[in-house]
C-alpha cells in the first residue's frame, strides 16, 4: 500500500497543479461560463477544463478507483478507495475576478481520507496531507504552534449552499460576526483550511456543507496539529454527509465551544 499511496501522492499534485494552470490561464484570458442551478451558482470553462485534466490523469492511474467530482459526478468502478475532487474550488471568486481559488483533490479509503491535496492557484502553493504522516506546504512541514488567545477571534464561516435561510444558521452566523474581530466568508473553503493550517486565523466553523472540497482540508488542519470537533466538542473522523464542525488549534477549543454554544442558545 505504501507504494501505491506515494503513486497517489504524486499523481494527485501533478493533476491539481495542471488544473490550476488551466484556471489561472483562462483567468487571465477570458473565459464561458453560465449558471448551473438555483441557488445562482457559476459553472465556468476553467470547471469544466481542469476537471476534464485531473479525471484523466486519475482514471489512467487508478482504473480500478472510484471518483466524485464537483461537476461530472460519480465515475469509476465499485471500490474501498474514492477520489474526491474539486477542480476550482472558489468559482464563484473566479467568476467575479477575485483571484482566490484552488484544486481540492482527496483519497478516501473505507471511508477514512488518507491524503489530501490542495493547490493554492494564484499563489501557486502546494499543501499535502497525509493520514498519520503531516501535513506540508511545498514539501516544508506545517504545525501549528500555541499562540497567545486574541481579546476578539479570527474565524471563518463555512456553510453549504442549501443552509440558505435556515434560522439557526442565521442566528449562529450573526453571533459570531458580531462576537468576533472578524468573520470570514471566502466563497473558497479550502482556502480557510489552508489558513487555519497555516496559524493564520484560529479558527473555521462549518455548518451542514458537505461536498468534494471538504475533507482534503480537514485533513489538512489534522494533520497540522488542528482539532476537528462537532459543536459538542467530540473528536471528529471520518466522513459525515451533514457535517456541522468546528476545527481550532486544541488549546482554543473551549473558547471556540462556548462561541458555538452561544449562538446556538
Amino acid at each position: 500500500m505504501a507504494n501505491m499511496l506515494a503513486v497517489a501522492e504524486s499523481v494527485a499534485m501533478d493533476a491539481a497543479r495542471q488544473a490550476g494552470n488551466i484556471a489561472r490561464t483562462l483567468f487571465a484570458e477570458g473565459y464561458t461560463q453560465d449558471e448551473k442551478d438555483d441557488f445562482g451558482d457559476i459553472l465556468t470553462e476553467a470547471d469544466l477544463l481542469a476537471e476534464k485534466a485531473i479525471l484523466l490523469l486519475l482514471h489512467e492511474a487508478f482504473p480500478q478507483h472510484k471518483i466524485r467530482s464537483e461537476e461530472s459526478g460519480w465515475s469509476g468502478v465499485d471500490s474501498d478507495w474514492l477520489w474526491l475532487v474539486d477542480p476550482l474550488d472558489g468559482t464563484n471568486n473566479f467568476a467575479v475576478g477575485l483571484p482566490l481559488f484552488g484544486v481540492s483533490i482527496t483519497l478516501i479509503y473505507c471511508g477514512q481520507p488518507i491524503l489530501g491535496v490542495i493547490y493554492d492557484t494564484i499563489l501557486d502553493k502546494m499543501y499535502v496531507a497525509k493520514h498519520n504522516e503531516g501535513a506540508t506546504c511545498d514539501g516544508i512541514a506545517l504545525l501549528m504552534q500555541p499562540r497567545p488567545i486574541p481579546k476578539r477571534l479570527t474565524v471563518g464561516w463555512i456553510q453549504g449552499h442549501k443552509v440558505q435561510q435556515d434560522e439557526v444558521a442565521i442566528r449562529l452566523r450573526r453571533h459570531v460576526e458580531s462576537s468576533t474581530k472578524r468573520m470570514m466568508r471566502l466563497w473558497a473553503p479550502t482556502m480557510q483550511w489552508s489558513m487555519l493550517a497555516r496559524n493564520q486565523i484560529d479558527g473555521v466553523i462549518l455548518y451542514n456543507s458537505e461536498g468534494d472540497d471538504l475533507y482534503s482540508g480537514l485533513l489538512l488542519v489534522q494533520e497540522a496539529g488542528g482539532l476537528i470537533m462537532d459543536y459538542e466538542g467530540n473528536t471528529f473522523r471520518g466522513m459525515n454527509p451533514e457535517p456541522y464542525l468546528i476545527a481550532c488549534h486544541p488549546d482554543r477549543k473551549e473558547v471556540m465551544l462556548q462561541l458555538v454554544r452561544a449562538g446556538r442558545a
